[in-house]
């Protein structure tokens, strides 16, 4: 078409081809005119309906992708009408909490979930945002999970673990207690992971549910590695089941989408614990949805507060229906790189961590990332304990009580963090 154009447009051009070229040049203003008519329709402006040469995507958003929640009752054929005037195409629905990933043109996410947020029956629209990996023992190595019972052997204060051994006296949890954790996967190959994922599911990209970055072996080796089976490290609460929830993709980050589906699918299929060594500074209304979610289905969610040295929020630990988690040292001090704030609400060990990593062997790793499971895994102490069975209204509020009242008030709490450093004996005692 391109070349017949340029044909009838020839230097040598007669009369009738000219007549052909007045018809072209009509045709072509009416399509741009009615492509014009549908922009401005959806209520974006023309001048950014395309990108530039060279545009792409905001850093840190899904390309392509927004996040739009309908009001209730809105019936299906004005969804679909939405749809259609703000240039959107449904590609799935958030189970739970009904919110709809919609794909757009790259590049004009923001623009679009604009055009969505003044249609009268969207209760909000926003871009996909991307979010990042944040009793005695037998076990040879636990004597250097110092987070458990620091005795000294590797320096720092003898009182700035959790006391889980005490803790381990009274309860190493239950398999009835399913911890789910939401992260680059779980390698189920490794010998003290053998057989404790009882289910898995993968929301990314990825091939494959299991883990090929490292990180979510690690969180899930701190929640609940296999204690007292004479090889390698335990886990704060072993007895205790998984679920391998990959919203992280292989590279260690994933979109806004993805956690939000983890986090409903594991509340639905009846987690007590999840926790999330992942998050952004970016808040989303979509995210907050499915915690509020996973809440009022009686779970208790532990996130990450972030390594940026920063009191600014990090979400999701900074949504009020999630434990807000920073990291301790050995001196039972806040290490460096934790984020603080008065939207933190306990402390627990992150520095040097010894756990589970990918092919088989063990190693340690510091972060908010791996103080949050061991919060996930008091939780599943105090679930497994009982002490919460008779309360009459929501358990997980009872649960989540007893770890941040029952916390160590360690010198920072009150700046760093409201309540302390948690400690699991306190946590399960009566």
């Amino acid at each position: 078409m391109h070349r017949h154009v340029v044909s009838i447009l020839g230097v040598g051009a007669t009369m009738t081809r000219k007549g052909q070229v007045l018809r072209w040049l009509i045709i072509a203003l009416a399509v741009t005119l009615a492509a014009l008519l549908t922009l401005l329709s959806t209520g974006i402006d023309p001048a950014k309906a395309q990108p530039a040469p060279g545009e792409v995507p905001p850093e840190g958003i899904v390309p392509g992708e927004i996040l739009v929640k309908f009001k209730p009752g809105t019936r299906g054929q004005a969804i679909a009408d939405t749809h259609r005037r703000s240039g959107g195409q449904e590609k799935e629905v958030i189970r739970g909490i009904d919110v709809r990933v919609v794909g757009v043109p790259a590049g004009q996410e923001q623009a679009r979930a604009a055009a969505y947020e003044r249609n009268p029956n969207v209760q909000f629209a926003e871009v996909n945002g991307i979010v990042e990996a944040v009793a005695a023992t037998n076990d040879p190595d636990a004597s250097k999970q110092w987070q458990y019972n620091n005795t000294g052997q590797t320096g720092g204060k003898s009182d700035a673990d959790i006391d889980a051994f005490e803790a381990w006296d009274r309860t190493t949890g239950n398999s009835t207690v399913p911890i789910a954790i939401l992260d680059t996967g779980i390698s189920q190959s490794h010998k003290d992971l053998e057989g404790k994922v009882t289910k898995s599911v993968n929301f990314t990209d990825s091939s494959t549910a299991d883990d090929k970055q490292g990180h979510g072996t690690h969180v899930a080796g701190s929640a609940a590695a296999v204690t007292s089976n004479s090889l390698g490290v335990a886990g704060t609460c072993s007895g205790c089941s998984l679920y391998n929830v990959k919203v992280l993709g292989d590279s260690g980050s994933g979109a806004t989408s993805w956690v939000s589906n983890g986090i409903t699918w594991a509340a639905d299929n009846g987690a007590k614990a999840i926790n999330m060594s992942l998050g952004s500074t970016g808040s989303s209304d979509t995210q907050r949805l499915a915690v509020d979610y996973a809440w009022g289905k009686g779970v208790v969610l532990a996130a990450a507060a972030g390594n940026n040295k920063t009191s600014k929020l990090h979400y999701p630990a900074a949504y009020t229906n999630v434990i807000a988690v920073a990291g301790t040292d050995h001196n039972d001090a806040r290490y460096w790189w934790s984020n603080y704030g008065s939207w933190v609400d306990v402390a627990a060990p992150g520095q040097s961590i010894l756990s589970t990593t990918l092919g088989g062997g063990y190693g340690t790793k510091s972060g908010t990332s791996m103080a949050s499971p061991h919060v996930a895994g008091v939780v599943g102490l105090v679930w497994s304990s009982g002490l919460c069975d008779t309360t009459t209204d929501n358990k997980a509020t009872c649960v989540r009580d007893r770890i941040e009242s029952k916390a160590d008030k360690i010198s920072g709490t009150g700046k760093y963090w409201t309540k302390g450093r948690i400690n699991a004996n306190s946590s399960v005692s009566p």
